[in-house]
């Protein structure tokens, strides 16, 4: 069994700044992270690997730097690191990133064996979108399950998987077949700790570094910001809110009806929400 992981460098959110003149996000001098949220996409393809048998490839697209965060996925464990690097995929939007990183998904099975399952994060830190995940599922024609919360069940065999997903009204249940791409929710498992001899191994290991050329993409003008319709006007950090919280004196008695009264008055969405959400129970 095969299973890709497509993971993303990400600026450390901890130390991250906003220029006060451009509103845009400061890489510069900013020490970065795998996205914490790729991690347990690693972690749940390592364990099905090691209870299956399989590889496991880790894919990311970005500056020849990146090359650290999969060094570091190396050490836990993972067999391959494949990075995606070029000039022309600069300054992409989910667009441009889910073109290119499809194009390497395709070229990784044609020189590694066709994945039964891709995995990718719910999102990421900096972007914070949750499309990429989906936009390769579009683009490779790939059954896609989003917001995985634990997988039930795999059948290599049959060719067949069930997953436990979240959504608004609850946890679903689902039953596909594979190939099909998961993006996996936070907080499904902890990754583990790597072993002295895959710390070694990754210190070493070879990464595979593709440029566009060598990728396959076909379409230049799809990558990077001339692949890129969106455009990022402002970013900024939200103004804190000036309204304070009321107190409520602890007391084995409900609270009053006046303060419930108040609060359904300043949110008058908020009553017939709550009412849905009862009868839904």
């Amino acid at each position: 069994m095969h299973i890709v992981v497509c993971i993303k460098q990400v600026p450390d959110s901890a130390q991250i700044r906003v220029h006060p003149v451009t509103n845009t996000i400061m890489r510069q001098g900013v020490p970065t992270i795998i996205n914490p949220f790729d991690l347990f996409a690693v972690e749940e393809a390592l364990r099905l690997r090691d209870k299956f048998g399989g590889e496991v490839t880790v894919l990311t697209m970005g500056p020849p730097s990146a090359e650290d965060s999969l060094r570091k996925a190396l050490t836990f464990g993972v067999d391959r690191a494949v990075l995606l690097t070029d000039r022309y995929f600069a300054g992409a939007d989910t667009l441009a990133t889910t073109y290119a990183l499809a194009t390497a998904i395709r070229k990784i099975g044609t020189t590694y064996g066709t994945p039964d399952l891709v995995f990718t994060g719910k999102q990421t830190i900096d972007g914070d979108t949750a499309q990429v995940g989906p936009g390769i599922a579009k683009r490779l024609g790939l059954l896609q399950l989003t917001y995985v919360g634990r997988i039930v069940s795999l059948d290599p065999e049959a060719h067949s998987i069930e997953v436990e997903r979240r959504s608004e009204g609850g946890v679903q249940h689902l039953h596909s077949r594979l190939p099909c791409l998961i993006t996996m929710l936070e907080a499904t498992n902890e990754i583990r700790r790597g072993s002295v001899a895959d710390a070694l191994r990754a210190a070493r290991a070879e990464i595979v570094k593709w440029n566009a050329q060598d990728a396959g993409v076909e379409d230049i003008t799809k990558c990077g910001l001339k692949g890129s319709p969106t455009i990022v006007k402002k970013v900024f950090a939200p103004s804190p809110r000036a309204q304070k919280a009321t107190f409520v004196e602890p007391s084995d008695q409900p609270p009053a009806e006046a303060l419930i009264a108040e609060i359904f008055e300043g949110r008058p969405k908020l009553e017939s929400k709550l009412a849905e959400l009862a009868r839904g129970f």
